[in-house]
C-alpha cells in the first residue's frame, strides 16, 4: 500500500543544524502520528487486522505520564498500559505492517481530536540488536529527540523533525509520547518501521498467517448439569472524569474507560441530574450559563448493573468575552463546539466536519447553531410532500434519522439514493436528509 512520504530538500535538512525540531502550521489536537502511520492508525485503515476496539479510537492511547522512569510497564508501552484488551502489545517481527524510511531527517505529523494544553513530546527508538519477537520494554529504547512546548494547545505544533540514527537498519519501532501540561496523562503511539537506505514511504503489509490444519472435533459429550449464574456484579467506577475543554455554554467531559466490554453504557450526571448516557468515554454538556460551576460525576452499566458514581469532578463555565470567537472559514475542519462569528453573528459547531468552500454551509442547522442573537436565515428550501417510501434498491438501505454514516455511504429515502459528504450521525431531525453539507442526491 502506498502511503503519503513527506520528502525533506537539501534547504530544509541544512536548517535542522539550526533548529532539529520544526514547528508546523496549525492543525486541529487528543491525538496519532499519522506519518509515518502509527500502529494504532493502521488499525484503523485496516493494514493491521486483529486490533480491538483501537479500530474506532486510534486518538486514545492515554496513559500516565512520566515515562521512561514512569508511565506504562514493560510489555504494555504500546497499549498504553492494556488499553483495548492489550492487543497492540501483541509483538513479533511479521505481527504489523511497517513504513519503509531512511536514516537521517525523519518528519513526524500528529493528527490531532481534541486540543490539550502541551508540556512537550519526546521520540525514542529501538536499539541496534534488539528482539523483535520479545515484548517491548524500556531497556529496548533509545531518546532521539525531545520537543519541549509552551503549555499552549498541541495544534501550535503539530510536526515535529527527528533524526534516525545512521547505524539502524531492517525493522525498528518508534515510540512517540505527548506529554499532556494540564493532566497526570500523556499519549502513547508506537510506528513500526523498516529503515532502509533510500525508505519509499510505502506500508509493507504483515506477512500472511498460514491456517492451522483442521482437527477432527472429539466426540460429544453430555453437558453437565446447569448451573445456577452468579448474581450479576457491576462494572469497575469510572476514574479521572475531567475536562477536554470548555466554554460559555459547554463543557467536553472524559474519563477513562472502566470495562473492555462493548456492551458498557455510561451515565453523566451534572449536580446530581442525569444529563447523558452514552456508550463512548466522552460527551459535550451543552446550553450551560456562563460563568457557572458545575459538578459532574459518572457510572457504569452492564447488563442492567449500574456502578457507584465516580469522583466528583467542579468545573466552571468561561465568560462569553473570555472565549472569543474565529471568523468562520468555509474550508476548515471544526470540532464540535468550536464557536465562530460571521457577519456579527456567534455560531457552535453542533458536529466535527470539515467544509468544502460552500458559504452556505454556516446556516445549515445540522452543522452550525446560533447562539447569539436571531439571524437572518435563507429561505428554506421546498421540501417535497411526503410520500410512502418505496422498497429501497437492492445493496442500499433505507435513511435513519438518528443513524451513524460515512463519506460515501449510500442510502434512499422516498425512491431518491443519496451518498453521504461526510461522515456524520444524526440528531432524529427528519429534514438533515436535505441538508447539502450531509448528503447530496445521485438519482
Amino acid at each position: 500500500m502506498k502511503r503519503r512520504t513527506k520528502l525533506l530538500s537539501s534547504a530544509v535538512i541544512g536548517s535542522f543544524a539550526l533548529a532539529p525540531l520544526i514547528m508546523a502550521s496549525p492543525a486541529s489536537a487528543h491525538g496519532y502520528v499519522f506519518g509515518p502511520e502509527s500502529r494504532a492508525y493502521l488499525c484503523k485503515t485496516g493494514a493491521n487486522s486483529n486490533c480491538g476496539g483501537v479500530v474506532y479510537e486510534p486518538q486514545s492511547l492515554e496513559g500516565a505520564k512520566g515515562f521512561p522512569n514512569g508511565g506504562p510497564a514493560d510489555g504494555q508501552i504500546a497499549s498504553a498500559g492494556g488499553l483495548f484488551g492489550g492487543l497492540l502489545d501483541q509483538q513479533s517481527d511479521t505481527r504489523w505492517a511497517k513504513t519503509e524510511i531512511s536514516t537521517g531527517p525523519l518528519l513526524m505529523d500528529w493528527t490531532y481530536t481534541a486540543p490539550h494544553s502541551t508540556d512537550k513530546w519526546h521520540y525514542y527508538m529501538t536499539k541496534p540488536g534488539w528482539d523483535p519477537n520479545n515484548q517491548l520494554d524500556r531497556a529496548d529504547l533509545e531518546l532521539l529527540a525531545t520537543v519541549d512546548h509552551d503549555g499552549s494547545k498541541a495544534n501550535t505544533n503539530p510536526d515535529h523533525v527527528i533524526d534516525v540514527p545512521q547505524n539502524r537498519s531492517g525493522y525498528h519501532i518508534i515510540l512517540a509520547v505527548w506529554d499532556v501540561a494540564d493532566t497526570v496523562n500523556a499519549f502513547y503511539d508506537v510506528i513500526d518501521v523498516v529503515v532502509t537506505d533510500n525508505g519509499t514511504g510505502n506500508v509493507i503489509p504483515p506477512a500472511p498467517v498460514t491456517p492451522p490444519a483442521p482437527v477432527t472435533p472429539p466426540a460429544p459429550v453430555t453437558p453437565p448439569a446447569p448451573v445456577t449464574p452468579p448474581a450479576p456484579v457491576a462494572p469497575a467506577i469510572p476514574e479521572y472524569v475531567h475536562s477536554m475543554g470548555t466554554n460559555a455554554t459547554s463543557v467536553d467531559v472524559m474519563w477513562l474507560r472502566s470495562d473492555a466490554t462493548s456492551a458498557i453504557t455510561y451515565k453523566v450526571y451534572r449536580d446530581g441530574r442525569l444529563v447523558q448516557t452514552t456508550s463512548t468515554n466522552r460527551v459535550l454538556d451543552t446550553g450551560l450559563s456562563p460563568e457557572t460551576t458545575y459538578t459532574y460525576t459518572v457510572t457504569a452499566t452492564v447488563n442492567g448493573v449500574e456502578s457507584a458514581k465516580s469522583s466528583a469532578f467542579t468545573v466552571r463555565t468561561k465568560s462569553v468575552a473570555e472565549v472569543g470567537s474565529s471568523s468562520w472559514d468555509s474550508r476548515t475542519r471544526y470540532t464540535k463546539g468550536d464557536t465562530v462569528t460571521f457577519e456579527g453573528l456567534t455560531y457552535q459547531a453542533v458536529q466535527s466536519h470539515t467544509g468544502n468552500g460552500d458559504p452556505n454551509w454556516i446556516y445549515a442547522l445540522s452543522l452550525w447553531a446560533p447562539v447569539t442573537a436571531t439571524m437572518p436565515m435563507p429561505m428554506p428550501m421546498p421540501m417535497p410532500a411526503p410520500a410512502p417510501a418505496p422498497a429501497p434498491a437492492p445493496g442500499v438501505n433505507a435513511w435513519n434519522v438518528t443513524g451513524t454514516y460515512q463519506a460515501g455511504d449510500t442510502v434512499t429515502f422516498n425512491g431518491t439514493t443519496y451518498r453521504a459528504v461526510q461522515s456524520h450521525t444524526g440528531n432524529g431531525d427528519p429534514n438533515w436528509i436535505y441538508a447539502l453539507s450531509l448528503w447530496a442526491a445521485i438519482s
